[in-house]
C-alpha cells in the first residue's frame, strides 16, 4: 500500500468519525446546561476502529483528545495516529500534532509534523512522507498542500514545493521545485 492509500484511508477516518459523532448525539448525550465550554462531547485517550463495507478494519484513529465544536460541529483532534492497513493487514501510520474534520467530514486539515511512514516488517521498502500540512478531500479523493513534501524510499528522496496526490488512480505531483535525489548506495 502506498502512502496514497494511506490519504484514502484518511478519509474513510473522517467519515468514520462523522458516523461516531451522529451516533453520539442520538444517544442523548449532552453537555450539563450549566457548562459554557464549545465543546458538546470531549473524548480523552481513544481508539477508534473504522470498518469497510465487508466488515474489515479501514483505519485506526488513536489520539490523547478530540473536542466536537458545539456551534459548527467541527472537530479537534490533537496528536492523532492513524492506523491504515494495507491489502496484508500491516499498519501504515499517519501522525500530526493536530487534525480538524469538517462537520460532514468532506474536508480534513492536517497540520504540524505531517509524517506518513509505511509499515516497519521488513518485508515493505522503508517508505515515509514529511510535510508541515496536509488537507483531505475525501469526497474528491484528493489530498494537497502548499508546502514542502519530502518523500523517502531506500536510495530515492523525493521533495517538492506544493504537492498534490489523486488518490482514486494512486498519482501524485509535485507543484514546484521538484527534486529527485538518487543514492545508490542507501538502497543496499
Amino acid at each position: 500500500m502506498s502512502w496514497r492509500g494511506i490519504l484514502g484511508g484518511v478519509l474513510l477516518l473522517a467519515a468514520l468519525v462523522s458516523g461516531w459523532s451522529a451516533w453520539r448525539h442520538r444517544a442523548g448525550i449532552t453537555t450539563p446546561p450549566d457548562d459554557t465550554s464549545s465543546s458538546d462531547y470531549i473524548l480523552g485517550d481513544f481508539e477508534i476502529v473504522a470498518l469497510d463495507k465487508d466488515g474489515k478494519e479501514a483505519t485506526t484513529l488513536r489520539a490523547p483528545s478530540m473536542q466536537r465544536n458545539r456551534a459548527d460541529e467541527t472537530m479537534t483532534i490533537q496528536t492523532p495516529l492513524f492506523l491504515l492497513p494495507d491489502d496484508n493487514g500491516r499498519h501504515w501510520q499517519l501522525r500530526a500534532d493536530t487534525a480538524w474534520v469538517s462537520a460532514k467530514g468532506e474536508e480534513m486539515r492536517l497540520r504540524g509534523n505531517v509524517n506518513g511512514d509505511s509499515p516497519q516488517d521488513g518485508t515493505t521498502p522503508p517508505t515515509t512522507f514529511r510535510t508541515t500540512s496536509l488537507d483531505v478531500f475525501p469526497e474528491r479523493n484528493v489530498a494537497r498542500t502548499d508546502d514542502k513534501v519530502t518523500m523517502t524510499r531506500p536510495g530515492i528522496i523525493h521533495s517538492g514545493v506544493g504537492f498534490e496526490a489523486d488518490l482514486k488512480s494512486s498519482q501524485y505531483k509535485f507543484l514546484s521545485q521538484a527534486k529527485t535525489r538518487y543514492e545508490p548506495k542507501a538502497a543496499r
